[in-house]
């Protein structure tokens, strides 16, 4: 008998045109962390290296609720693409919006990995995602 019922996320469907910010919603929605879905949606980065690196990045680090893995996972794109000078735009932009980059406080008021936990999570990861996307493309 299992002593752990494993819940498995359905296959997600990514269209072409597809936005950045909906691949990173889907991405996450499908089981992938927050950094991991802004590192694959916004960097194109799918290899299993770096996509096990960035998991240890997700719920602000390890768990511990510290930086957002979702930022985390946007200045990994911009250091891989080359812009790295960039991260503090991207910092400035997410503070601009939530005026935090603490996980914690960005999921204070909802029950940790409640539905509604998630959502926030997830509302954040699209965001950063097109945070980033439009860091890369000024």
């Amino acid at each position: 008998m299992l002593g752990k019922l494993i819940r498995l996320k359905p296959k997600v469907e990514i269209a072409e045109d597809d936005s950045v910010r909906e691949r990173a919603g889907k991405l996450f929605a499908s089981g992938l962390n927050c950094t991991q879905a802004v590192l694959q949606a916004a960097g194109s980065i799918d290899d299993p290296k770096m996509m096990e690196m960035a998991k240890a990045f997700g719920g602000g680090i390890g768990g511990c609720k510290c930086l957002c893995g979702a930022v985390s996972g946007g200045v990994m794109v911009l250091g891989l693409k080359g812009k790295s000078h960039q991260a503090d735009r991207l910092v400035k932009a997410f503070k601009a919006k939530y005026k935090v980059t603490c996980c914690s406080a960005l999921t204070r008021s909802h029950k940790w990995k409640s539905r509604e936990h998630l959502a926030n999570c997830r509302s954040i990861t699209e965001e950063t995602a097109a945070m980033v996307e439009k860091i890369l493309k000024g």
